[in-house]
This record gives C-alpha cells, sequence and structure tokens, in this order.
C-alpha cells in the first residue's frame, strides 16, 4: 500500500479554489418570527462556543467564528495532509426595526448557535389634545 503526499502549488488555481473552500464556510441559518421575539439558529459544526462570536453594531448583528488547528506532530504521527487547519465563517444581518438588541441572548449545543431578539414593547401613539380658543 502506498501513501501518496499531497503538495500544494500556491501558484496555481487549485490552491486559490482550496484555500477559499476550506479556509471559509458560511454557515446554514434559519430566521424565525415568533409572537414576541426572532430567532436565528445557525449550524457551525465543528466550532465550540469559545470560538464563536455575536455582537450587534449599528442594528446588524455579525455572527463570526474562527479556529486554528496546529500542524503539530502527534503521538509520533505527523500529517501528510491537513486541509482542516483553519476555519472561518462569518454572517451579518440587518435587524428588524422591533428587534431589541439591547436584550439578545444566545446559547451553543451541538454545533447549533441560537439566538433570541426580542421585540421591544410598542409604544402606544401619545394622544395630544388640541384645544380651541
Amino acid at each position: 500500500m502506498a501513501i501518496v503526499r499531497y503538495q500544494k502549488n500556491h501558484n496555481d488555481i487549485d490552491s486559490w479554489f482550496d484555500s477559499m473552500f476550506y479556509a471559509s464556510r458560511t454557515p446554514l441559518v434559519d430566521v424565525k418570527e415568533g409572537k414576541d421575539n426572532y430567532e436565528i439558529s445557525a449550524e457551525v459544526p465543528g466550532f465550540k462556543a469559545d470560538e464563536i462570536k455575536a455582537y450587534v453594531e449599528k442594528h446588524v448583528l455579525h455572527i463570526e467564528g474562527k479556529k486554528e488547528e496546529k500542524k503539530e506532530e502527534k503521538d509520533g504521527k505527523k500529517y501528510l495532509l491537513k486541509e482542516r487547519s483553519v476555519s472561518s465563517f462569518s454572517r451579518s444581518f440587518t435587524l428588524p426595526d422591533d428587534a431589541d438588541e439591547e436584550k439578545v441572548s444566545a446559547s451553543f449545543k451541538n454545533g447549533v448557535l441560537s439566538l433570541t431578539l426580542p421585540k421591544a414593547l410598542k409604544e402606544e401613539p401619545k394622544k395630544i389634545e388640541v384645544k380651541l380658543n
């Protein structure tokens, strides 16, 4: 049985394609609207909770993740091919006007990031009494 050593030539088109395909993957996302909130679920398999961050800036929700694995020898074995060394993603969503961005909550379980954005309480229109002179 022969082991084939894969070697990348960083000057060819295959290397460029590989770097784009393997280095960055966009997570699949579901967005639901309920009576009192919005829910966003993003599939991010292979990531740990501390490798993911979510934040709101200027009424835009950003979800980002990055992980790096070193190409070190483990248990006396060295890698001949390592395509999973760096992985990252980034998604952004413009929030609806009624989303309360101050109260966003997030949880992470089984490779799924779940975010809940409560809807802001609607203010009743203020009635102005018009007096006749």
